[in-house]
């Protein structure tokens, strides 16, 4: 499989590159700075340097999966300025699948409210709020395309480096782990993310994952 990986250098992105790599994929890594890529990659991984909003449909249709992992705290509502971007570059191909890393937002807690809600009650006017809050509106634009091959997924409200071990799967709410708290490792959930390009079961879904 060809898989092309925006934010590769990233705290998602880094990760999906190394376990896609160890199950024999063909990686690109699209990124805003080549050297720093050269450093963390081997000499496997097809390194590609263009800003991200800058893609375009002859940048991505080579590939069989396309991953967004991009994050950015300066300017939040580039998630989404991204997401419209990229559907828009696939409109019509039934070859991509494009998968988005969304965050927590999005997610429900047990009393069927959503994850963005508590976040923007008790931390009002912190620097890095509007990075959650966008990709909750990335995730209600997504769900709106039906004529794009598409997937998401959300890690829990705590995602944490750490290797591939155990890991449940759920769709829409925050889920506990054996310890009774809601966090998954960036190797479970890079895990996981391949497991989808694998055997697809969630086409225009949206699923979570915590460590078992």
């Amino acid at each position: 499989m060809k898989i092309a990986v925006i934010g590769a250098t990233g705290h998602a992105g880094s990760a999906i590159v190394q376990e896609a790599q160890s199950r024999g994929h063909q990686v690109t890594a699209l990124v805003r700075n080549a050297a720093k890529a050269q450093e963390m990659f081997d000499e496997r991984v097809t390194i590609v340097e263009k800003d991200a909003l800058a893609l375009t449909a002859a940048d991505l249709t080579d590939y069989d999966a396309v991953v967004d992992a991009f994050a950015t705290r300066a300017a939040a509502y580039q998630h989404v300025d991204l997401a419209t971007r990229l559907v828009a570059a696939l409109r019509g191909n039934t070859t991509t699948t494009l998968y988005f890393i969304l965050g927590a937002s999005s997610l429900k807690q047990a009393d069927g409210s959503y994850v963005i809600d508590e976040v923007l009650a008790k931390n009002a006017g912190a620097d890095w709020v509007e990075t959650p809050h966008q990709q909750f509106h990335e995730y209600q634009f997504l769900q709106w395309i039906d004529n794009v091959k598409w997937t998401a997924v959300s890690p829990q409200f705590s995602f944490v480096p750490g290797p591939k071990t155990k890991y449940r799967i759920g769709t829409d709410e925050l889920m506990l782990d054996a310890d009774g708290k809601s966090v998954v490792s960036t190797g479970n959930l890079a895990s996981a993310l391949l497991d989808e390009m694998e055997d697809p079961e969630f086409l225009h879904k949206r699923f979570t994952v915590v460590n078992a």
